[in-house]
């Protein structure tokens, strides 16, 4: 059966945007980006809420041109990912991208039913709190990023849940990130 992993940068308290909206403090250097390039190649369909559909759909649009090589890979592999995209608001999506059209409980059981390989990535904080209280996750990755940011939209939900966790993977890279895998212990 195909995995559910919910892969996400936060800061060190927590948050995956700060209290203004901006996240350019976790901006990846290179090191960094090549484990996003290493993850996207497991991924066989992304789902993801609104907020980061739209901040995604930068891959779609950006000239190749202004792209170095890994972002040019990353793109190679980004835009031809089938996505599936919650959102109450949005009537139309661009790209390898459809509007679920069921729960997100009913679109991943729909999805790990059909054939194919590939995790089920889920993307965006409000979307992976939804998966995460029906108890969907098996695998969450994080990359700590050594800043505080005081405030903001976080990594996880306050939901009175208590989830045990067996560590699977820890890195350390240069820039002081740290990436910690885990999985859901059942």
């Amino acid at each position: 059966m195909r995995s559910v992993t919910y892969s996400m940068s936060a800061s060190l308290d927590g948050y995956i945007v700060g209290p203004d909206g901006g996240f350019d403090w976790s901006v990846p250097d290179e090191e960094v980006f090549q484990l996003s390039l290493d993850e996207i190649q497991g991924v066989g369909v992304h789902l993801l809420g609104r907020k980061l559909y739209e901040t995604m759909l930068y891959w779609e649009t950006v000239d190749p041109g202004d792209l170095d090589e890994s972002e040019r890979e990353w793109t190679a592999l980004w835009n031809p990912l089938p996505k599936v995209v919650f959102s109450t608001t949005l009537s139309e999506v661009q790209g390898n991208s459809r509007l679920a059209t069921g729960s997100v409980a009913e679109e991943i059981e729909r999805l790990r039913g059909e054939p194919g390989d590939g995790e089920i990535a889920i993307g965006g904080a409000t979307l992976a709190a939804e998966v995460a209280a029906l108890d969907l996750i098996d695998e969450y990755r994080v990359r700590v990023y050594p800043v505080l940011v005081g405030g903001g939209i976080p990594l996880f939900a306050q939901q009175e849940r208590h989830v045990d966790l067996e560590l699977l993977e820890s890195r350390t890279f240069a820039s002081g990130v740290v990436f910690l895998r885990h999985r859901v212990v059942r």
